[in-house]
């Protein structure tokens, strides 16, 4: 072979290489943040005391990292492993929001719709600002129809229920309820909104909500280990029991928690795996166009277009001034990145999802532990869950490196 030969050949082996230049360039990047992030990980879970947590990256659909640390029984000594279910907390709420954007493309509401239209009885809400009639589910979405934070503030006995059971509960307090800005001028967190979409979901579907998305989004993804609230019995042996710390001590939370009516607002639990279904599903992939069953594309993509800044709330997304409020999802701008996720806080349990659509890659983060009560101001980020969290973002930036 002469020597114009044998570079001939050496050019299109390189340029048949996956890892050729710059795509090689960008692996080794992606490598050496997966690794720092590694050891961030293990180290902070063991100065924090977590008892146990789980990390996976997707790619393009497939699941390419995956670690289980600590324990999900820290008194029995049972280790974390892809079995471990986790309580997903608030990260609910993008589920709830997904299930309005399937009623809505079945032509069955409009996102500016009032609320009073399919919940009358919030019109007895005291409103300063003018007719309760003009918020819309939209402004609910986004967390700007101006409810309060709390769904049941009022709790402060042990053998009070973990939420309350049932909608009447809530209705009934709706009278001593009143709006704290005028709807769609401002951000505020409200987990009493998003159940109040739950109540549109059943009275729309005639189903409960719990009912409706386990047919319409947890079968047809394939996540046959994840439910809402109680554990059925055949998935107690995986159920992860969760911790608080307190003056530099690991206590027990209750375990199995029932969240009754809000469970529109917090009550999923869920396998890592199934999890990652849910990711791979929110990413799309074209060798998956059953996905448009669930929801369609371009439904997806509008939950993730912002309505309204959110950069006063520091607990959720990347927990920065720059954050903005989509419909249901958050989403933020990083390095050459755009993010979008949805964090999760309830009962001892931390979880963050994190997505870098234009790179085709997200992560899951779960913990069993909380180190900290969540706080709404910048020192939230500098808890050990939120240190990790905020660490994934390399991740994707390194994935998106020129």
């Amino acid at each position: 072979m002469t020597d114009m030969l044998r570079a001939l050949a050496t050019t299109l082996l390189l340029a048949a290489s996956p890892l050729a230049g710059p795509a090689a360039a960008d692996e080794r990047a992606y490598d050496a943040a997966l690794t720092d992030f590694r050891k961030l990980h293990r180290a902070e879970v063991r100065r924090a005391g977590i008892a146990g947590s789980s990390f996976y990256f997707v790619r393009d659909g497939r699941i390419v990292a995956a670690d289980h640390l600590g324990e999900q029984d820290a008194e029995a000594h049972v280790p974390v492993d892809a079995a471990t279910i986790y309580h997903w907390a608030s990260i609910t709420k993008t589920m709830t929001g997904i299930a309005i954007m399937q009623l809505r493309d079945r032509g069955l509401l409009s996102l500016d719709d009032p609320i009073v239209r399919y919940v009358p009885e919030l019109a007895q809400v005291h409103n300063p600002f003018g007719d309760t009639g003009a918020i819309t589910l939209r402004q609910l979405m986004s967390h700007s129809a101006g409810f309060r934070s709390g769904t049941w503030p009022w709790r402060d006995q042990e053998w009070q229920p973990f939420e309350p059971r049932s909608w009447a509960q809530l209705a009934a307090m709706l009278p001593y309820t009143e709006l704290l800005f005028r709807p769609g001028t401002r951000f505020g967190y409200s987990n009493p909104g998003i159940v109040y979409l739950g109540q549109v979901i059943e009275r729309l579907s005639g189903e409960d909500f719990e009912v409706y998305v386990d047919k319409n989004i947890l079968r047809p993804l394939g996540m046959h280990a994840s439910y809402f609230d109680r554990t059925p019995p055949h998935l107690l042996r995986h159920r992860a029991r969760s911790y608080y710390i307190r003056d530099g001590k690991r206590v027990a939370a209750p375990f199995d928690v029932d969240t009754g009516v809000t469970v529109s607002n917090g009550g999923l639990n869920a396998p890592l795996p199934d999890m990652a279904k849910y990711v791979a599903f929110l990413l799309g992939s074209p060798a998956r166009p059953e996905y448009d069953l669930v929801l369609k594309r371009a439904s997806i993509e509008e939950m993730w277009q912002p309505q309204i800044a959110a950069g006063d709330d520091f607990t959720q997304g990347r927990m920065v001034e720059t954050t903005q409020a989509g419909l249901s999802f958050f989403i933020d701008q990083g390095k050459g990145v755009r993010f979008v996720g949805h964090n999760g806080d309830q009962n001892g349990f931390r979880a963050y999802l994190s997505l870098c659509p234009e790179q085709r890659a997200g992560s899951l983060l779960a913990f069993n532990t909380e180190t900290r009560g969540v706080r709404n101001d910048p020192s939230n980020r500098s808890t050990a869950e939120s240190r990790i969290a905020l660490a994934t973002d390399r991740l994707c930036e390194a994935l998106a490196r020129p």
